[in-house]
């Protein structure tokens, strides 16, 4: 069995599904599995070894012009091999993640109408290259590609699967004949998937319920992650209490809720830090700098550490150097890969009550959950673990043996694997869960 996964680049950021992605090919590659990885729009970005192929397909420039400039929709040879190179889409990728969605649904409904879109070319040379490797299963990276499905597998004879990724955040937010428009399309594109892949059953029923989704095809198979190399906190007893933040740093991710929560706990006297890291983008730094300038007002600025740019090992220090990890995340998260990274770590955490974090927390028995835009319950949470270090070592040790047990990257391949074998012996698809 010949698997081909299709991941779309975040225009040099770095995000859970590319991690995921790359994480679950690495390891089925490493089995001796047929297995490839083809980036989108951007070469993809991990803080781990890219295993991915070099040429980026549906390159985001060009994408991009042939949206707008009907010469660009023609087959151009050298100069589209120009506007797909690396270094180029590299260069557009950090400018390409402060595009506000608001000004994205004519080209989200161009791709979502495949062969009858702008980027027909696109799919043309797709297809071409595609035949050269002959997959058996074709893994789309979300739902905005379920458009490309039917020509796939009509051209190549293949089964079709779409991880989804919390595509409701981006297409909620179209302007609403275009919002319309892409949803009509997914709905309309349901028969030419063959399964459908959430990381957690929050979103699998709410991306059924969503985007009218059929129920039989839709699978949840739990993000994994390699717990050998993440290791438990090394701290020193009689240091000061260290709540850490790490995730994309941007408004939805509530840092300024956490900031004004900590002011509090240095208000009561308590002697605690703040550590900030995860990915920065051009577009979030305005609110960023804002978000430090009002901790320096309040006279808390010398006891806030902020980590740039984090490599893996960087990233695993960070983490086992904190209490606790609070993302107080405005909207309803569908994965939360940082979550299982912190109890991995033996680290727990404290996360609002919505989205994917309640089934993590049940399932983990590795943190708090607090009243979402309640900034004096995510205080007394946080609280309860500064005063209870028995509480604090029980969850931190319950999350990382939950996480060792049901979250690991191997369980991940092989639910993954199972899954791929059922398409392609024409077995009935059914549900795979932990």
């Amino acid at each position: 069995m010949r698997v081909l996964f299709l991941a779309a680049g975040a225009g040099g950021m770095f995000c859970g599904s590319c991690l995921r992605d790359n994480r679950l090919a690495a390891g089925l590659i490493a089995e001796g599995k047929d297995v490839s990885l083809w980036p989108m729009y951007t070469p993809i970005m991990t803080d781990e070894t890219v295993v991915g192929a070099t040429e980026v397909h549906f390159g985001g420039l060009g994408v991009y012009l042939e949206q707008v400039i009907p010469f660009f929709r023609r087959h151009l040879g050298p100069i589209d091999r120009i506007l797909r190179s690396n270094a180029l889409l590299r260069l557009v990728g950090k400018f390409s993640s402060s595009t506000k969605p608001e000004s994205l649904g004519p080209l989200t409904v161009s791709i979502l109408e495949g062969p009858d879109g702008h980027q027909r070319k696109e799919l043309e040379d797709l297809v071409r290259d595609l035949k050269t490797l002959s997959p058996d299963i074709i893994n789309l990276p979300n739902l905005m590609f379920v458009g490309l499905a039917r020509t796939l597998k009509a051209e190549l004879g293949c089964k079709i699967v779409c991880t989804l990724s919390g595509e409701d955040i981006f297409l909620d937010r179209l302007p609403d004949a275009y919002r319309k428009r892409a949803f009509e399309l997914i709905a309309n594109a349901a028969n030419d998937v063959d399964a459908y892949v959430s990381v957690t059953e929050y979103f699998a029923s709410h991306a059924q319920e969503h985007f009218a989704l059929p129920a039989e095809r839709m699978n949840v198979i739990p993000m994994g992650i390699d717990v050998e190399h993440f290791h438990a906190s090394t701290k020193s007893p009689g240091e000061s209490f260290t709540i850490g933040y790490f995730a994309r740093i941007c408004e939805e991710k509530g840092l300024m809720q956490l900031a004004e929560a900590f002011v509090e706990l240095r208000n009561k006297g308590i002697n605690a830090t703040l550590k900030i890291s995860g990915y920065l983008g051009r577009s979030d730094k305005k609110y960023f700098n804002g978000v430090m300038r009002f901790l320096k007002r309040n006279s808390v600025g010398q006891h806030v550490e902020y980590v740039n740019s984090p490599t893996f090992e960087d990233k695993v220090r960070f983490l086992s150097s904190l209490d606790v990890l609070c993302v107080p995340s405005l909207y309803h998260e569908a994965k939360g890969f940082y979550v299982l990274e912190s109890l991995a770590c033996g680290v727990p955490v404290v996360l609002p009550r919505h989205g994917s974090f309640p089934e993590m927390v049940e399932k983990t028995g590795g943190g708090l959950l607090f009243q979402p835009n309640d900034r004096a319950d995510l205080l007394q949470k946080i609280m309860s673990l500064i005063e209870n270090d028995t509480l604090r070592s029980k969850l931190g040790s319950n999350g990382q043996a939950a996480v060792a047990k049901h979250y690991s990257a191997k369980l991940m391949r092989q639910r993954t694997w199972t899954l791929f074998e059922s398409l392609t012996a024409n077995r009935t698809i059914s549900t795979v869960s932990p």
